[in-house]
């Protein structure tokens, strides 16, 4: 089973190296600059960017450890990593939200001076950092939750950003140092907002819920329509990682030789990996007016009746 980018676009392990450096060093001088300038929302946005280095390493380290071969002991390979990845990610979001909630709380209550200026221009070096790290994640994104959720990340990291230069605008023309806090819970409601989907994907993933955007009534007519299938059922799908989409399903054709009853189900796989791209069907056959346990006398004496495929 292979995954392949028909695109020329960079590997993102390649991005996500330097990504992950400039966002730690990014990181440094943005809490060092919302520590001198009593900027929560900076303060915030440096947590948040710091979260982002973490997920980068991550998504990084998982594309690595995906990349090794299936063995005895990991027969589909190491694809959930990815997943595993991004639901961390999403989980350390929401736990960051959390955090600057509870801080902004704390700030509306006992309100400091805030140095506008130095928001404005730490805060603007960050929207550049941001867009151009998503910018290198962009075209993987698509593909691979892990790489999504990295890329939300930073997109995220870049209107928060956007947020503390408008704060530090009002800050400037109004002197309304609340402006600041606003902004925080702002970032927060942002952060929880934009993890939500990473978050509800990887738990369906986890649960081997069927793929997203996948219309399962599709697929079971699909199988009941190739020729010389009577009818179809067990019919499961589910995602094993990025590009890898899992099927099983048994069907019920008519007696036949076994070089027919190959055709059809190497018709039915084909279908599948078509018009779904699922590319790991493994079809059951069973014939007509026999016990499941007898198909194998009646139509594959000699060949397993399980038939795995990879494209």
């Amino acid at each position: 089973m292979s995954h392949d980018h028909s695109d020329d676009t960079p590997e993102p392990n390649h991005r996500l190296g330097p990504a992950v450096l400039l966002t730690l060093a990014f990181v440094v001088g943005e809490a060092v600059a919302g520590y001198f300038a009593h900027s929560l929302a900076l303060v915030s946005d440096a947590g948040h960017n710091f979260a982002d280095a973490a997920a980068l390493g991550f998504s990084w380290y998982a594309i690595w450890i995906a990349a090794k071969p299936s063995h005895k002991g990991m027969t589909y390979g190491y694809h959930r990593v990815g997943i595993l990845a991004a639901l961390v990610n999403a989980v350390a979001l929401v736990v960051i939200a959390i955090l600057i909630v509870w801080e902004a709380v704390d700030r509306w209550r006992h309100p400091e001076p805030v140095n506008g200026w130095l928001m404005i221009i730490v805060a603007a070096i960050a929207i550049a950092v941001n867009l151009l790290i998503g910018f290198w994640l962009h075209a993987h994104a698509k593909h691979d939750l892990n790489i999504r959720s990295a890329y939300i990340h930073m997109i995220g990291d870049a209107m928060s950003a956007f947020g503390v230069v408008l704060a530090g605008i009002i800050l400037i023309a109004t002197g309304w140092h609340a402006a600041d806090v606003v902004v925080s819970f702002l970032i927060a409601a942002l952060i929880l907002w934009s993890s939500w989907s990473v978050l509800k994907e990887s738990v369906n993933i986890l649960l081997e819920g069927t793929p997203q955007g996948l219309d399962m009534n599709a697929v079971e007519t699909a199988v009941k329509n190739v020729a010389g299938v009577l009818d179809a059922h067990d019919l499961h799908v589910w995602t094993v990682g990025p590009g890898a989409i899992a099927c099983s399903v048994h069907i019920i054709v008519a007696e036949q030789t076994i070089r027919e009853g190959q055709q059809i189900l190497r018709t039915v796989v084909d279908e599948l990996a078509h018009h779904f791209k699922i590319n790991h069907t493994t079809v059951q056959v069973e014939v007509e007016g026999h016990e499941s346990n007898e198909m194998y006398c009646a139509i594959q004496p000699s060949t397993d009746a399980h038939a795995g495929h990879h494209h």
